[in-house]
């Protein structure tokens, strides 16, 4: 069970950093993509084994850690969110759903097609919709300076 926990930690972080490479991230930002990708594979896993959720449903709450995670570090690191999201998102994408989807075209075998078809496409809508509700979110909401604004208005209004 740990040496499980500890490969999964360890491909999705090496997975990740090298589309990070692949995509010419600059390097400083290698370890916080590889911590980004790790994280939503982490909760995608945890949910998927340990409360038995669907692939989509943990697909999205992944998906939601990994934005959440890349929004601030594009704010603390001063760089675009892509840097962080795309390298981040690699881990949950259904490529293997796609391939045996296409893979059960070819041989024939049509509703295997469709019941690995219709499961890559839930997958995929869910780390789009993770994705909008997210960046939807207005980018002062992560920034410190926000909140000590806030906070200084607070205490103006109860003065």
């Amino acid at each position: 069970m740990i040496q499980e926990i500890i490969m999964n930690v360890i491909c999705s972080f090496v997975g990740t950093v090298a589309f990070a490479v692949l995509f010419n991230v600059p390097k400083r930002f290698y370890l916080c993509c590889g911590l980004t990708g790790t994280a939503g594979w982490m909760i995608y896993l945890a949910l998927t084994s340990g409360y038995d959720l669907s692939p989509a449903l943990a697909s999205f709450f992944g998906t939601l850690a990994v934005v959440l995670i890349s929004r601030i570090l594009t704010v603390r690191m001063k760089c675009p969110i892509t840097i962080f999201l795309i390298s981040g998102i690699i881990p949950l994408v259904p490529g293997a759903g796609v391939y045996f989807t296409a893979y059960y075209l070819v041989t024939n075998q049509m509703a295997l097609a469709s019941q690995r078809g219709m499961e890559a496409l839930k997958i995929a809508f869910a780390i789009v919709l993770g994705i909008v509700v997210i960046v939807s979110i207005p980018r002062e909401f992560f920034q410190a300076r926000y909140w000590r604004q806030r906070k200084a208005l607070k205490r103006r209004g109860k003065a």
